[in-house]
């Protein structure tokens, strides 16, 4: 009877689809040590990402660099989908030629005129700061430091990792264009094809995830090619209208200081501050009245950008604290120098996407 009873148990335990009468040789029930084990990996994982992405800095903020480019290029053949009835790898190629020609022609305009100009504004602000130091050492107040006056080269990542040491040998110029044509290589590649190297990035996600994380790469997308565009189009405004108000100031080299205010744009928050420097600098030997005039024109048209053009162009674009950006932007600063600084705020911007994303929304279950 015994038997009886037991059987039709035993039999249902052994029928039950998904079940098994072995464990596993790695379980958890036989195996106290497979938890701290997953663990320690998990965290030895971490520490290897995190060192390696430390001493890899520069070379992988250069690799970003070339996917902003990438972006800003994708950017383009989409808005010309609903204007120019082609195939994207004609507009694609219209994009390139288009990028190509005004390149072009900026080098060929500028091969004569800029070095002159570069030349005369270093020369100017230069002179002033041996005045401002020279004021300033009456206080005691020492300007540069004791290490005294340097150029600006301190404050650029070192170059040299992306190609051993083998590149310390080489030049300042030499390393600038091999870092510039590896930048335009990678937008040019990761442009000419984001899909496909979007889904080749997804194989290495697990197939259950691979629906979720491609909407979030998307979402990346979107993000990067909504700041890089609102923010090249600041510094559009606020380079022309710097460069058309000192020239009508008669401030010399009105061009480049307006070129390099657009362009310290770029950074939120710190770059307008840094332009403003230079700009001090040139207006210094025209005397108080023109300096003051020229503050006033400077610090108008930043003022005008920040509250009003800024935020008609990016709107709803990044929506990002403007208090995590700056936090982003000096600690990447002080690490990595002035490319960190250039590249905080679109690296803060897909991290934070990351994490709302994979982290809160998906491991927290927090959708709020």
């Amino acid at each position: 009877m015994t038997t009886e009873t037991l059987a039709p148990s035993t039999s249902s335990a052994a029928v039950e689809p998904g079940k098994s009468n072995i464990e596993p040789a790695g379980a958890v029930r036989g195996n106290p040590l497979a938890v701290p084990l997953a663990l320690a990996s998990t965290v030895l994982a971490i520490v290897a990402v995190l060192a390696l992405s430390w001493y890899y800095a520069a070379s992988l903020l250069l690799l970003f660099a070339g996917i902003l480019f990438a972006v800003l290029l994708d950017a383009c053949t989409r808005g010309l989908a609903p204007i120019v009835p082609l195939s994207r790898s004609w507009r694609f190629g219209l994009v390139v030629l288009a990028f190509g020609l005004i390149a072009a022609s900026a080098i060929g305009w500028s091969v004569d005129r800029v070095p002159a100009q570069a030349r005369n504004l270093i020369r100017v602000m230069d002179g002033q700061l041996g005045v401002l130091e020279s004021h300033l050492a009456a206080f005691d107040i020492d300007l540069f430091g004791p290490g005294g006056r340097q150029d600006l080269s301190h404050l650029i990542a070192d170059p040299g990792r992306l190609f051993g040491h083998v590149h310390h040998a080489v030049s300042g110029a030499y390393a600038v264009a091999i870092n510039t044509i590896v930048i335009l290589c990678l937008g040019l590649f990761f442009a000419g094809d984001p899909a496909g190297y979007r889904d080749g990035a997804l194989k290495l996600v697990p197939l259950g995830a691979r629906v979720r994380v491609r909407s979030v790469l998307d979402e990346m997308g979107q993000v990067l090619r909504s700041w890089l565009l609102g923010q090249l189009l600041r510094g559009l405004v606020v380079a022309v209208l710097l460069a058309v108000g000192l020239s009508q100031l008669g401030v010399p080299g009105a061009g480049l200081l307006g070129l390099q205010a657009g362009v310290a744009n770029f950074i939120p928050y710190l770059g307008p501050l840094i332009a403003a420097f230079p700009v001090a600098l040139v207006a210094m030997p025209l005397g108080l009245p023109m300096l003051t005039w020229v503050m006033i024109i400077y610090f108008s048209i930043q003022t005008i950008e920040g509250f009003v053009i800024a935020p008609l162009i990016q709107k709803g674009a990044v929506n990002v604290p403007p208090a995590w950006t700056l936090f982003a932007i000096v600690i990447f600063g002080a690490m990595f120098g002035a490319i960190g600084m250039a590249l905080a705020a679109p690296l803060f911007a897909i991290g934070r996407i990351a994490v709302l994303r994979l982290y809160v929304e998906d491991r927290l279950a927090d959708r709020g």
